[in-house]
């Protein structure tokens, strides 16, 4: 479930980065009772960037796929093999 905390408590910084640092989600920032920002540790961003660049080349290589631009796996690693030395 997302955790929402109003504006007014961002004052307490200390509580806030160790609200960061225990929630593996973003926590949401109200003021006037409507969403205002989102704020997260560097981990929890990081793993969340990660996971966008995956998704990222998993659509590449399914939009290859679709295009038939495919290789057979032996040739695939023969090619590597000889650009490596293998």
């Amino acid at each position: 479930m997302p955790q929402i905390i109003p504006i007014k408590d961002l004052k307490n910084t200390s509580e806030v980065s160790e609200l960061c640092r225990n929630s593996r989600e973003p926590i949401f920032v109200t003021k006037n009772g409507y969403g205002d920002m989102v704020i997260m540790s560097i981990e929890a961003y990081e793993r969340d960037l990660a996971l966008v660049d995956i998704y990222r080349k998993v659509a590449v290589a399914e939009q290859q796929i679709s295009n038939g631009e495919v290789m057979d796996a032996e040739v695939s690693l023969r090619i590597l093999r000889e650009k490596y030395g293998f």
